[in-house]
């Protein structure tokens, strides 16, 4: 995968510039693709773009895809390439969707950067653009085809069969196909689901399967996001929170995700904060049932006892395994919390914790608590590839360079 030899000068020369301007071509860019094709709306986190978190996401993926084509030092992109083709095929992304997207991306930049957009500027840019898209549409197109999905038709429905309520602010349902069986998937990935709100429009939320593979059906954890700040409740939550009972059909995409268990012997390090217990619930209720002698080690900050999703069942499948230990951390009431060890009280502090040699890193939560988690981790010596995390919404992290992560 290489550009002409024309095009390389090009983007060589004009890189730097379209890096500068990146954020300001995908602010252009989205309102106008949006204005043209406003079924788009249904696809994208309307939430994300509010915030301005999918226009950063886009612009420093497609910066570090032209770095990466021009800079053979720079990181190999593969990776990142594989997480953003799972989240596409999560929310049923099709291949005739990036002919629009270059259209207007590519019109955005003309727009931010002027007279200095020459055709052969465009030309090469447009090259870089197709090199990008052609490899996500593979990857995608090989994901769609493993999950028996048709990408003109991604979603299945779902039954609600169960709902339990997990705290004050996190519940789990209980999916089940209305018909056929759930599609195999791997632990630690994720599905979206698609709703209907009421004033007319159609959103998309990723939420992990926080329990292990078995039987034919699955379960979700959501947390309503209530807006702070000035900001709005979620909506997708909201709905589900107050919609989504016993009965309820929902429209679910095909499993996806590359943050996954392995099937090895190696010890776990499970690292999680708030609502992102949700991967480590079912890496530990996979674990618990299929290697209960493999060494786990769940660290888990929460603001409180009351709000920490899942803690009844973990608590069960850890006290079953043969070397799995657990310890919490608690912005308030530690003293009062009936946990495996007694709660710390405060923010999770993993300088002294025992960590077993050799161990796979799993983490999940809000990314300034990963980042932290992550510095503390490779300062104890646990190599950089051997620690995966997984972020809800936009990943902008995996897109900075590698000195941005520590």
């Amino acid at each position: 995968m290489k550009l002409s030899p024309e095009s390389e000068a090009i983007v060589r020369a004009t890189a730097g510039v379209v890096a500068e301007h990146a954020e300001a071509i995908t602010k252009v860019f989205y309102p106008a693709m949006f204005a043209a094709h406003p079924q788009l709306l249904n696809v994208f986190n309307r939430a994300n773009q509010a915030v301005g978190e999918q226009p950063k996401a886009l612009a420093a993926s497609v910066v570090a895809f032209a770095v990466h084509l021009i800079d053979p030092d720079a990181p190999d992109f593969t990776p990142i390439m594989r997480r953003i083709a799972h989240k596409h095929v999560s929310l049923g992304i099709q291949a005739r969707q990036y002919t629009i997207v270059a259209q207007h991306l590519l019109d955005a930049v003309g727009v931010v950067l002027g007279d200095a957009v020459t055709p052969e500027v465009r030309a090469a840019w447009d090259e870089v653009y197709w090199l990008f898209g052609c490899s996500l549409i593979a990857e995608e197109a090989k994901l769609y085809a493993l999950g028996g999905t048709d990408p003109d038709n991604p979603w299945r429905q779902y039954r609600v069969v169960e709902r339990f309520e997990e705290s004050d602010e996190a519940f789990s349902l209980l999916l089940a196909p209305v018909e056929g069986e759930v599609p195999s998937h791997v632990t630690g990935q994720y599905v979206a689901i698609a709703v209907d709100l009421p004033d007319g429009t159609r959103q998309p939320r990723q939420y992990t399967i926080s329990s292990g593979p078995s039987g034919n059906s699955l379960r979700v954890t959501i947390k309503r996001v209530l807006g702070t700040g000035g900001n709005p409740d979620g909506q997708v939550s909201t709905w589900l929170h107050a919609n989504a009972e016993p009965g309820t059909v929902l429209d679910v995409s095909q499993p996806a995700g590359d943050v996954v268990l392995d099937d090895s012997e190696r010890p776990v390090v499970l690292v999680s904060a708030g609502i992102g217990i949700t991967p480590v619930a079912a890496i530990v209720e996979d674990l618990s049932r299929r290697q209960p002698h493999r060494t786990v080690r769940l660290f888990h900050a929460d603001r409180a006892h009351d709000t920490h999703a899942l803690y009844a069942s973990l608590r069960r499948q850890v006290l079953a395994m043969e070397d799995a230990r657990a310890q919490n951390w608690y912005e308030a009431d530690a003293e009062l919390a009936p946990t495996l060890h007694p709660a710390l009280p405060g923010y999770m502090d993993l300088r002294a914790v025992e960590l077993p040699e050799d161990a796979s890193v799993f983490m999940c939560g809000p990314l300034p608590f990963m980042r932290s988690a992550r510095t503390t981790l490779i300062e104890r010596g646990i190599p950089s590839e051997r620690i995966h995390y997984e972020v809800f919404g936009p990943d902008l992290w995996a897109r900075q360079p590698e000195s941005a992560l520590v």
